[in-house]
């Protein structure tokens, strides 16, 4: 029964060693990954379009 007291003590003690982001890093992050994936996004649909009509023309 003590290990079970130690552990669940112990993973207290860590919890309150993690430090949380606050809504604002939240957000930077959320809209430059929003970025991120628009642009690479753009960018496949863009070479797939030139693929696409390439391939197209010489068929």
């Amino acid at each position: 029964m003590q290990k079970v007291i130690d552990y669940f003590r112990n993973s207290k003690l860590e919890i309150a060693k993690v430090i949380f982001p606050t809504k604002e890093q939240i957000r930077n992050a959320f809209i430059s990954v929003f970025i991120v994936v628009t642009v690479i996004a753009l960018f496949l649909a863009l070479v797939d379009l030139i693929m696409s009509f390439t391939l197209s023309s010489i068929l």
